[in-house]
């Protein structure tokens, strides 16, 4: 059985956790740059997808496993990226009935 299984190289965790750090070097960076809020938001995202996915491939040892075992890990990060467009519709249709309505004219104090 040894014989059959596929060993793998075990990858090094100290060059993984030193671009994981620099990767979160690059998102404090990228905090007080001035960009537009959406950039640094989608900047932001994609530098935690990458961290997201170097755990996943060396710590969760993902990397070094069948293609099925990685589409189960792939398939809620997509679900959930769906879920997150098909919600912002209604997101920005409170924001536009709240802040669109007049406001009422101010009236006397009350008096207590």
């Amino acid at each position: 059985m040894a014989a059959t299984a596929m060993a793998h190289k075990h990858p090094n965790y100290m060059a993984i956790f030193w671009w994981l750090a620099a990767l979160t070097v690059i998102e404090l960076a990228v905090i007080f740059m001035p960009l537009a809020k959406f950039t640094i938001g989608v900047l932001l995202v994609s530098l935690a997808l990458g961290k997201a996915a170097l755990v996943a491939m060396y710590f969760m040892h993902l990397r070094f496993e069948v293609r099925t075992l990685g589409l189960i890990a792939i398939v809620p990060l997509v679900i959930a990226t769906l879920l997150i467009f098909l919600l912002l519709p209604d997101g920005f249709a409170v924001h536009h009935q709240t802040s669109g309505g007049k406001k009422p004219a101010a009236s006397a104090p009350a008096k207590h």
